[in-house]
């Protein structure tokens, strides 16, 4: 049973048909890319796959259960994450509570507990801090964690919003362009994370991006994006010498 599975995926707005027939599988611990010419209906795919729209047709299956009517923050807990692709940190924290509050719905300590500061909010507080530390140390971020989120470099905010990703604890996370706004070196960077994030933390990674050179390096399959449709979908020698793709996407 594949982690994430779509059939005859599709939404309209206003008889406008901005996806169809999207048929999608994702597999556990696999990485693959969703990509397209801009306006083809990626971030849609996203959209629909995180309830923020509900599809016109077709099924989203979660685990083997369908996902559709339900609210982002319920596929949230499922095990869905996602970042997007104009970064919406909370500015005016810290870069260590930004990365904690994603973790608030898995404290287990009451309301009580922590106005009185009780022993075991404080407990459940120093292992939420020290996870959270240890994901800074992904992209080599500790040093920022008492940093405000809006004094951080564009790519260390682009990593923070990642990692406050991962720290939901999802079993497949969305990336809705990751490499936007980095230079080659970041980029390459972001590749090695992915691909530890993969292996550290056994989640999936659905990627949509447009730098190919992290594309083909760091993706096992890819799916090709044209005005809503799927036109193509294998590895990435099979998406780079597809013609439709070429024609429609990547050029000659």
């Amino acid at each position: 049973m594949p982690l994430l599975e779509t059939k005859d995926l599709g939404i309209s707005f206003g008889g406008l048909q901005a996806v169809d027939n999207v048929y999608l599988t994702i597999e556990e611990k696999e990485i693959v890319g969703l990509i397209g010419p801009n306006g083809a209906g990626k971030t849609t795919v996203f959209n629909l796959l995180t309830g923020v729209y509900t599809p016109t047709k077709g099924a989203i299956r979660f685990e083997g259960s369908s996902i559709i009517g339900k609210k982002p923050y319920q596929i949230n807990r499922l095990g869905i994450a996602r970042t997007f692709q104009n970064i919406r940190l909370f500015k005016n924290m810290t870069v260590l509570d930004n990365i904690k509050v994603a973790m608030s719905q898995n404290m287990k300590y009451s309301t009580l507990s922590a106005i009185l500061r009780l022993p075991s909010y404080w407990r459940e507080e120093k292992e939420t801090t020290e996870k959270a530390m240890k994901l800074l140390s992904l992209f080599e971020m500790e040093d920022a964690a008492d940093q405000m989120a809006s004094n951080m470099p564009y790519g260390r905010q682009r990593k923070l919003e990642i990692l406050r990703s991962l720290a939901s604890d999802p079993k497949l996370l969305l990336l809705d362009e990751p490499a936007a706004g980095m230079n080659p070196t970041e980029t390459h960077e972001l590749m090695e994370t992915i691909r530890r994030i993969r292996d550290i933390f056994g989640v999936a990674v659905l990627l949509i991006e447009h730098d190919m050179s992290l594309v083909m390096g760091v993706c096992e399959r890819i799916y090709v994006l044209d005005y809503g449709t799927l036109i193509a979908s294998g590895t990435p020698d099979e998406i780079r010498s597809n013609d439709k793709v070429i024609k429609a996407y990547l050029g000659g």
